[in-house]
């Protein structure tokens, strides 16, 4: 079916239950931002692939609702299917929510499903629309019935993630989490947040592509910890491994009821912006709910152990390994003449990081920009998109990989050819954005916003600024995005502590002709301890080369050119113990002192 053709049926039956309005998000039941294909309801409904974003649907209109790193994405995606593109951050573009409020009148209805939206989100929605005396029917989701091909629930087994990477027990994790609920107020908690579960439980699965985790639920109290799991994802080694560390299993859909019964003297801890609203409701009005922003296991999680820790430094020294073997093919190939495309850059990144010990694949779909299309900020090469890259120009490439002990991501912009001086300076105020938050001091307690700004200066100082947050968490063997910590503009009261990675990625991009960003994983460590209380600092994990032949070396100060120095020594003197001599002879010339 075409776009319009399944709008189409969303209106039928919209119209058969009496709803004037939907809103289709894009997560599932877990609030996950990738989800398994189950839940792709929104990408289903309108064609747009990016993993942000919201559609709405009235009788004669349709828009989606996302940021910008899908601008042109989504341009480029949604012509032809009648959606309208609102771009969010813009100062002229409406909320959907106040869009909504403008296309209907008082007394219709809008529906939306409440198990694939945050409790907040939807408290906060039918708060709005009450005020406009707009009904919200949270139970609407005809998408069984329409979408004839939607596939199932994914069933596929997990496995367990041994101590030797992950550092602590599960056993130990969950005495952790009763601990810290505890200090909440609370004897009981709900875990939805599928990353959430497999690091509590030391699980890894197969159920959302890029990120290693499994659909399930899972409630600690202090007289169980309860998983609910479909059965048929449990081999006889992991069910006889959960029970050993105290777990009992429950299956999956049986989740509701158990949040039904619970005793009228619970005290319940959940955040409301990683429940879902059906869950959210369904616990009895008896039970003193405690709400918190970061749930105490989020915060566990982003803090990593030391042999976390050990981990990601083996993990990072090997692709960076397998990332200098893929620069060596690329510059080869572009001095041969042979053809080679951005869909060839993902195959040949895959290659070398497979070839790697402890490989288990990607940690998000490459992205390998050349030209105009490395303006697009969360770019995917198609075979439609495909392009040739020339010795000429740009290329920007974002990629990662997962590992057993430990998940990468990288961003280098590659000169392949000649090169403006406008790209020049672009790339290098960039640069010095990044190595800016890469060497900055901090007290304990700042949190993202604070720093933010560290990396935009050079940029704001010309006029100019990315749209994209700089930094975001990253788990171990887990989600390439990870909270509770980033860095970006808008506010969020999670501090940056020792233990946290987090990424390092400013940018600039001018669309229809190149973009640039930088990208490496940052530690936050403690520094030192003052009469005015403790300080952190950034480690710089992530090791690979970055491009000389685009610096403006006017442009850089004494300082910052130490620290390219710097990291381009640690670079050359991890990552050639694990190189050909022919590999050191090349990594020796991109690192050399500028």
């Amino acid at each position: 079916m075409t776009v319009k053709e399944k709008i189409q049926l969303l209106r039928e039956a919209m119209k058969a239950g009496n709803i004037q309005a939907c809103i289709i998000p894009s997560t599932d039941p877990h609030i996950s931002e990738y989800t398994p294909e189950h839940w792709k309801t929104r990408k289903w409904i309108s064609g747009f692939t990016g993993s942000a974003g919201t559609v709405v649907v009235t009788a004669t209109q349709a828009g989606l609702w996302t940021d910008s790193r899908y601008f042109l994405q989504a341009a480029d995606q949604l012509q032809g299917t009648g959606i309208e593109l609102f771009k969010i951050g813009l100062p002229d573009t409406p909320s959907f929510a106040d869009w909504l409020a403008g296309e209907l009148s008082e007394g219709d209805t809008i529906g939306m499903e409440g198990a694939v939206f945050a409790a907040s989100e939807a408290k906060s929605l039918i708060q709005f629309f009450s005020g406009k005396n707009i009904q919200v029917n949270c139970t609407f989701a005809p998408y069984n019935a329409i979408w004839n091909d939607r596939p199932a629930i994914p069933t596929n087994p997990v496995f367990i993630l041994p101590e030797q990477f992950a550092g602590i027990s599960a056993r130990e994790k969950i005495k952790q989490t009763r601990q810290a609920i505890q200090k909440e107020g609370a004897g009981q908690t709900i875990l939805a947040a599928l990353d959430t579960i497999a690091w509590l439980f030391n699980l890894r699965g197969n159920d959302v592509e890029y990120n290693p985790v499994a659909v399930a639920y899972a409630v600690v109290s202090e007289k169980e910890t309860v998983l609910f799991i479909h059965p048929e994802k449990l081999t006889q080694e992991v069910t006889d491994y959960l029970k050993g560390e105290g777990i009992v299993l429950a299956a999956y859909e049986k989740i509701t009821d158990y949040v039904k019964q619970m005793a009228a003297d619970t005290k319940l801890l959940v955040t409301p912006a990683k429940i879902n609203y059906q869950l959210y409701t369904a616990i009895p009005k008896n039970v003193s709910i405690i709400e918190t922003t970061v749930h105490p296991s989020d915060q566990l999680k982003s803090i990593k152990n030391e042999k976390e820790i050990s981990g990601i430094r083996n993990a990072m020294q090997r692709d960076g390994a397998a990332l200098v073997k893929f620069l060596i093919d690329l510059e080869k190939n572009l001095n041969e003449g042979n053809v080679i495309t951005e869909l060839d850059i993902s195959r040949k990144l895959r290659q070398y990081r497979s070839e790697q010990a402890y490989y288990v694949g990607e940690s998000f779909g490459t992205i390998a920009g050349y030209g105009p299309h490395g303006a697009i900020v969360h770019y995917g090469a198609t075979e439609d998109t495909n392009a040739e890259i020339f010795p000429e120009g740009i290329l920007l490439v974002d990629s990662g990989a997962q590992y057993l002990d430990g998940t990468t991501d990288i961003t280098r912009t590659l000169a392949v050819g000649e090169v403006s001086s406008e790209m020049k300076k672009d790339y290098t105020n960039v640069l010095k954005g990044h190595i800016a938050l890469a060497t900055a001091r901090f007290p304990k307690g700042t949190i993202g916003m604070q720093l933010d700004a560290f990396a935009r200066q050079f940029l704001w100082q010309n006029a100019s600024n990315y749209m994209h947050g700089t930094g975001h968490g990253v788990g171990f063997f887990l989600n390439v995005h990870e909270g509770p910590q980033n860095i970006r503009m808008e506010y969020n009261p999670a501090p940056l502590q020792p233990g946290m990675l987090t990424s390092n990625e400013p940018g600039l991009y001018r669309a229809n002709a190149y973009g640039i960003r930088i990208e490496n994983l940052i530690l936050t460590v403690h520094s030192q301890t003052t009469e005015f209380g403790d300080f952190y600092a950034f480690e710089t994990l992530t090791l690979c080369p970055i491009d000389k032949k685009l610096i403006d070396r006017s442009l850089l100060n004494e300082a910052e050119i130490n620290w390219l120095n710097t990291y381009h020594q640690k670079v050359y003197e991890s990552l050639s113990p694990l190189l050909s001599n022919e590999e050191k002879t090349w990594l020796k010339q991109q690192t050399n002192e500028i």
